[in-house]
């Protein structure tokens, strides 16, 4: 399948899949920036990408950027929507510095992930109850096991 995608500066490589096994693309810094201790960054990644429809794009860390470089996601993982493609939707990575110094980012820099996924709409059927058994709430699976009789 392929899919449309502008870069915002030219000069800075296309994303690519880095090996035959690799479901995600890295993403780049189209910006150097710094990220402050105990603050929130968005990184402008390059590119516009148009999700095509019945799919969303994951951004999510590369494994190795908690451990080199501190940052990790504030929230996981950024979802880019399929109609997120006018001209000023650049993809953006958020990063949360957690280290004890502020951290750099060089332009060019390999500091995200993206990953298309396909998904489903679903349509909500209203209901009095769900179940009659409950497994037993937030935090259930951590509770000792109940053997069965």
């Amino acid at each position: 399948m392929k899919v449309k995608i502008k870069r915002v500066d030219s000069s800075l490589p296309l994303p690519v899949y880095e090996t035959a096994g690799s479901v995600g693309f890295d993403l780049i810094a189209r910006e150097s920036v710094t990220v402050a201790v105990g603050s929130i960054e968005l990184i402008p990644a390059n590119i516009i990408v148009e999700v095509p429809e019945g799919y969303m794009l994951v951004v999510a860390s590369r494994s190795s950027t908690p451990r080199k470089k501190g940052l990790t996601q504030p929230h996981g993982f950024g979802i880019i929507d399929h109609d997120y493609c006018g001209p000023n939707d650049e993809v953006k990575i958020q990063v949360y510095n957690f280290t004890g110094a502020a951290v750099e980012i060089a332009r060019g820099e390999k500091i995200a992930q993206g990953v298309f996924v396909r998904i489903d709409k679903f349509e909500w059927e209203e209901v009095e109850e769900i179940r009659d058994k409950s497994r037993g709430g937030f935090g259930s699976t951590d509770l000792p096991r109940q053997e069965s009789k």
